[in-house]
């Protein structure tokens, strides 16, 4: 076939979200909140043991409670899930638990406790599953758990334990896959780690909501070239840029709303 070559353009683009975070903080209802400012239906499908259903008081949404978390049980919900504006996978983390286990058990029983053996079998499968979520004709917002530690930290010249998220709990290199990471602390603020937008990248944001959601999608609607100024750090644009702050200047509120995450 000869290479063909027309003008790029949005048209027909869907929004690649992720936000991971320990638990706690806020990875769900800042995906709610995402999805109700990008606007139409949404889907969501729950793999926490029917967490999500407890914000249907805040939120209009679908859910499908998902029993089969193997990466089989995902693909039969991403296929039902045609025809909503934006599909919601809260958490992708736990199709790579199951394939892990699958991967031990194939190691054990197939290959000869040879575990590499066994991924050349489970790789196509994870493959397949990213590309689905790709292909899928919906904006998807998938949510990631972090493993937890603990850490020491000085403040007032006093040490106090606190809790910050590590390694995002799915495959390597996951982050590829999407448009836009957000990074959750556990006081929701968000940092965001990689912006296809132009508009975001290393921005720290306080409980992303609604706001944020209508950003990305105006971002989609928008094929109108924008040309970075040249003093502009790392060709990131500077109009309509939020404040950036350091993680450390952050400073959670004094109270926070009942029930709010």
């Amino acid at each position: 076939m000869t290479a063909v070559f027309r003008p790029a353009t949005k048209q027909n683009t869907r929004l690649r979200c992720a936000i991971f975070g320990p638990s706690g903080s806020g990875k769900t209802f800042s995906a709610l909140r995402i999805a109700t400012g990008i606007g139409g239906r949404i889907a969501l499908i729950d793999t926490e043991r029917c967490t999500a259903r407890k914000y249907a008081d805040r939120f209009r949404f679908d859910v499908c409670e998902l029993a089969d978390r193997r990466i089989e049980g995902y693909m039969q919900a991403l296929r039902t899930a045609h025809g909503y504006q934006v599909l919601i996978i809260d958490s992708l983390s736990h199709a790579w638990q199951e394939l892990l286990a699958e991967v031990d058990k194939l190691a054990s029983v197939k290959f000869r406790n040879n575990s590499f053996a066994a991924w050349s079998q489970a790789t196509p499968k994870q493959r397949e599953f990213i590309d689905a979520i790709l292909n899928h004709p919906s904006h998807v917002i998938a949510t990631i758990r972090s493993t937890t530690e603990w850490q020491m930290a000085s403040e007032g010249g006093r040490n106090r334990p606190v809790r910050v998220g590590l390694k995002p709990e799915q495959g390597k290199g996951i982050e590829y896959e999407f448009d836009t990471l957000l990074e959750l602390s556990p006081d929701h603020v968000a940092q965001v780690i990689k912006d296809r937008t132009g508009k975001y990248q290393d921005a720290i944001i306080d409980r992303p909501g609604e706001e944020f959601g209508r950003d990305l999608a105006a971002w989609l609607a928008t094929d109108t070239p924008q040309v970075p100024p040249s003093s502009n750090r790392g060709g990131v644009f500077s109009a309509g840029l939020p404040q950036r702050p350091s993680p450390a200047d952050v400073k959670p509120p004094a109270s926070k709303p009942a029930n709010r995450y």
